[in-house]
């Protein structure tokens, strides 16, 4: 197993029993699974990101933290929360996760997630795409 696999491990585990929201020391986290601080920052921006769900704050300096919020799936404000993360462009690997983050969290169907994943792969601007998520989400919310 990958170091980067066995901290997002950690990371989950360590959110679970914090129901759903964790405060954590970079360097102390880091000491314990025995790698480098920047090593902890990579594994939360590739794997908590909000297009998977998580909301991350952070503040620097002597008592500095990095806070990880699992958003609760509450079909209307977790919608909301993916609607507002998607900004004015997306590529189709981000939309690729935010409809796996749709699907995990049954919020849509496999047939629904096959159709929604071939039509983005079909559009051919990241405009387009962001556009084309935001009626996805939309229309869920009817």
């Amino acid at each position: 197993m990958l170091i980067s696999d066995e901290i997002a491990k950690m990371i989950e585990q360590m959110l679970g029993e914090a129901d759903g929201q964790l405060e954590l020391q970079r360097n102390e986290l880091a000491s314990k699974v025995g790698c480098v601080p920047s090593q902890i920052n990579y594994v939360i921006t590739s794997r908590f990101t909000p297009e998977r769900g998580y909301i991350i704050e952070s503040r620097r300096g002597g008592g500095g933290y990095i806070r990880i919020t699992k958003v609760q799936v509450q079909r209307d404000r977790y919608l909301m929360h993916l609607f507002a993360s998607i900004g004015e462009k997306t590529d189709e690997k981000t939309s690729a996760e935010y409809l796996k983050t749709l699907f995990d969290n049954d919020l849509m169907t496999s047939r629904e997630y096959d159709i929604a994943r071939a039509l983005i792969g079909k559009i051919d601007s990241d405009e387009k795409r962001a556009d084309g998520m935001r009626q996805i989400i939309l229309a869920m919310m009817k």
